[in-house]
């Protein structure tokens, strides 16, 4: 074999054995669980396409989704207010760091929300892609702070807001 082409092989072979950590780590989650790293790429999937991010992850509408992804699916403090009150996007690394994969799947079931979480679509998700997308969140360490609380009807959230007219 030439040199050249060994030197190539040896650095393919050294940067595979240096990559197999992160890969191992991307497969396992906060919850000590190993998982497929199939699942948690297909957990990504659901995110990205689902809309996900562009409520539960900060300013991503804004910068037409180029926010780091170690900040996806942190909650968000933008309130949305419409005639149903002001609600809020939850953390969800925290949400899921509260719950096993089965409770996950059963609250994505029977979830309803407030506007404009598109709830109907959520219970709609297959089981299999519930618990991905809930993979892929835990794949993630818990970071962020809650939420803001829920504001009823006729209370005025501070700013950032997005006013929501029905009309």
């Amino acid at each position: 074999m030439n040199t050249a082409k060994s030197r190539c092989l040896g650095a393919i072979a050294i940067g595979a054995i240096l990559l197999l950590p992160a890969t191992l780590a991307l497969a396992q989650t906060d919850s000590g669980s190993d998982v497929p790293a199939e699942v948690v790429e297909r957990g990504r999937y659901i995110a990205l396409t689902s809309g996900c991010n562009d409520c539960h992850t900060p300013n991503y509408g804004i910068a037409e989704g180029q926010v780091p992804e170690e900040l996806w699916l942190t909650g968000d403090v933008l309130g949305w207010h419409g005639p149903w009150g002001t609600t809020y996007a939850p953390n969800l690394r925290l949400l899921a760091a509260e719950l096993d994969e089965q409770q996950w799947v059963e609250m994505t079931h029977s979830l309803r929300a407030r506007p404009p979480m598109p709830w109907f679509n959520l219970n709609a998700m297959s089981v299999e892609d519930a618990g991905a997308l809930y993979h892929y969140i835990r794949s993630f360490e818990s970071l962020g702070e809650p939420a803001p609380d829920y504001l009823p009807p006729g209370e005025m959230p501070a700013v950032p807001y997005v006013d929501f007219v029905l009309e």
